[in-house]
């Protein structure tokens, strides 16, 4: 598979020489019988350096297809408020995998979220589990981009403009609009999607950092040009304000021949990352784990953080190495890709998921930190064979109805902290 390497570049590709059009975007008859699309990811007017938009020269333009209409949908939504948002702590084992045949679209579960796409702020997280590839269907979201995260199982996303295959610890985007389908490279798939309702996702700034460190543009891949030319009895699902919408297509609408511009799906290794910590004492905010961002009209403040914790090495002396107690004006919903995290002793496992509300207090469990406090500062400590990672708000996360009755939802969560025993003694420096 051949991918454009660089994030947020611009990028021209064609899958058949000669299709695009040199010196401008939409000429009189473009090459081969190709109709030529702009797709837009921003406002027209944006600024320059922050407008995203791709010019598409495809078999047929996207408007050709039925009317849509609703399709039920038990547990993909945008209903953030049939259940009161809550304080407490929340955790949630991995969801079993289904027993019918279920693709991507019909094994996604809404957990939590705010905001929404009317407003154009906040984030929806799901979860998906499958068996079998999307067959004869195919899917867009209007209402956000979607950040792609297995846990299990290989796949292989057909879009609009281009294949990306990814695998646990990889990441895929898919930006707004652009559709694509989902095959399954292994029997079964798990994952975690994050919907982001905001602005688009974007490289952190390095502040102080300098020029290097954290994730690389070069390390962001994007499809070359792949298109399918085959008609037959197709649907294309759409998710448009929180609800699904199904239309009957006549032609597979991944007839991208060519593309050129800034708009498209990309995918990213998380072993990449160049991790950054302290090298003397306490820790640097967990912000320094920061992959992707997606701002708000608050500098500072992002609509939704993702972040990992990835394998790296702890040296900092005179310091409680795993992460510390807190409480954080920003929410944090959390997912484990692979091994063990560094902060809890057991509960948390892969495909497992936990909720820290607004200044909800969290961090290490007991056993973790009796181990920590008494653990040899004089060597490293080194964490491997782990992936954490975590989508982080500015506001409240709210759980949905379906994800508070899952059996999966454990009610002894609180009890982790519960055995944290008292150590005060005035007498004692």
């Amino acid at each position: 598979m051949n991918y454009q390497s660089g994030f947020g570049n611009e990028f021209a590709t064609e899958a058949l020489p000669g299709t695009l059009p040199e010196g401008q975007n939409s000429p009189q008859r473009v090459a081969h019988g190709l109709y030529a699309e702009q797709l837009s990811g921003t406002a027209f007017t944006a600024p320059r350096h922050g407008n995203r938009r791709s010019w598409l020269y495809r078999i047929r333009p996207a408007a050709v297809h039925e009317p849509f209409a609703p399709l039920p949908h038990a547990t993909l939504h945008n209903r953030f408020d049939e259940a009161p948002a809550t304080p407490n702590q929340l955790r949630w084992n991995p969801l079993p995998m289904p027993e019918a045949p279920t693709d991507f679209i019909d094994g996604l579960v809404t957990l939590a979220g705010n905001g929404g796409a009317d407003e154009q702020a906040g984030v929806g997280i799901h979860i998906y589990t499958a068996n079998r590839s999307m067959q004869g269907r195919f899917f867009y979201s209007a209402d956000g981009e979607l950040m792609i995260v297995p846990q299990l199982g290989k796949l292989r996303l057909a879009t609009e403009l281009g294949v990306i295959d990814i695998e646990p610890q990889e990441i895929a985007v898919i930006p707004r609009g652009v559709r694509f389908r989902v095959e399954l490279l292994d029997a079964e798939a798990r994952g975690y999607v994050c919907e982001n309702f905001g602005a688009f996702l974007r490289l952190p700034d390095l502040g102080p950092i300098g020029s290097n460190g954290l994730a690389n543009s070069r390390d962001f891949l994007t499809p070359h040009a792949a298109y399918e030319d085959v008609d037959g009895d197709f649907e294309l699902v759409a998710k448009f304000q929180g609800a699904l919408w199904s239309a009957k297509i006549d032609h597979s609408p991944l007839d991208v021949v060519a593309w050129h511009g800034n708009y498209a799906p990309y995918k990213y290794d998380l072993r990449r990352f160049n991790a950054i910590g302290s090298i003397s004492f306490d820790h640097p905010d967990p912000s320094i784990f920061t992959v992707l961002t997606s701002p708000s009209d608050t500098v500072g403040t992002a609509n939704m953080d993702f972040a990992i914790f990835p394998p790296r090495w702890l040296v900092a002396q005179h310091t409680f190495r795993p992460p510390w107690f807190h409480r954080n004006v920003a929410s944090e919903f959390m997912g484990l890709i692979a091994g063990v995290y560094d902060a809890k002793a057991e509960g948390f496992v892969p495909g497992g998921t936990s909720l820290h509300n607004c200044m909800s207090g969290h961090g290490p469990d007991a056993a973790t930190f009796e181990k920590a406090s008494s653990a040899d500062l004089s060597k490293p400590n080194v964490i491997e064979g782990t992936m954490a990672f975590m989508f982080e708000t500015r506001k409240v996360i709210r759980p949905t109805r379906q994800a508070l009755d899952l059996p999966q939802l454990q009610g002894n969560y609180y009890e982790c902290w519960q055995g944290i025993a008292k150590h005060f003694d005035p007498s004692k420096a």
